[in-house]
């Protein structure tokens, strides 16, 4: 990898695992401060031989080696304004595209991107859902696969476990109360992301009435089955 520019080093992270067909995640992790470390998740969606990841993780030589064996990466995704640590690196290092969504605030040594709508997506069988009242840019992708996988980035995210997160870590995140239910809103996001006098319930419902079984976020892990009535059930208890 001689030539490329400095990028972060890969973080700790877990095996490429699979969701549905074609979709697979791996549990990375992100230093936030001084012994504060929790997780995130990167997704990989495979359309014929071609890759695209979403919420990009660097993975060490194995895990790359491991992608490589799905397929050629040719598109880098991001959903989520919050997210891109890693977009640079793979952007580089596979020569890939990068995907963002209109206006959205591009990372550190991304110069252009090609913007995401709908109609126009690097995955053929996705559909793209914008946060239309949310102050910053933010998306969700629908894959339509194994009755629906809905891929978002810190909007809806799911706990089932804090592993992957430092010990301060695992306390803060039950303390902000991802960890209090299933497909929870992300609760900083909400604060950070609701206009001034405003609401992001609608966005919410139209969300939730979209047709998916599945949700994996940029934290957490992934949620199969029951995904869509759990959404729907936050959304009631967030917003009433």
């Amino acid at each position: 990898m001689g030539g490329m520019a400095e990028h972060p080093a890969a973080q700790v992270h877990g095996p490429i695992q699979e969701i549905a067909e074609g979709v697979h995640w791996v549990r990375g992790s992100v230093r936030m401060g001084p012994g504060v470390t929790i997780s995130r998740l990167m997704v990989i969606v495979k359309s014929g031989e071609e890759l695209s990841l979403i919420s990009a993780v660097r993975l060490s030589d194995e895990g790359e080696a491991e992608l490589a064996k799905l397929g050629k990466v040719r598109n880098v995704l991001k959903i989520g304004a919050f997210h891109g640590m890693d977009d640079a690196y793979s952007v580089e290092r596979f020569q890939a595209d990068y995907w963002a969504l209109p206006g959205a605030r591009l990372p550190a040594g991304i110069s252009k991107s090609k913007e995401l709508k709908q109609g126009e997506l690097p995955i053929p069988d996705a559909d793209l859902f914008v946060f239309e009242s949310a102050v910053k840019p933010e998306g969700a992708l629908l894959v339509k696969r194994a009755g629906g996988v809905l891929v978002t980035c810190d909007s809806v995210q799911n706990w089932p476990d804090t592993e992957g997160c430092s010990l301060i870590a695992k306390g803060i995140t039950r303390a902000m109360g991802f960890t209090s239910r299933r497909a929870q809103i992300g609760p900083p996001w909400r604060k950070g992301m609701t206009p001034q006098g405003g609401s992001l319930k609608g966005d919410f419902e139209r969300l939730a009435s979209l047709d998916f079984k599945h949700l994996i976020g940029a934290h957490g892990g992934p949620l199969r089955d029951t995904a869509k009535s759990d959404l729907k059930a936050t959304v009631a208890a967030t917003f009433g």
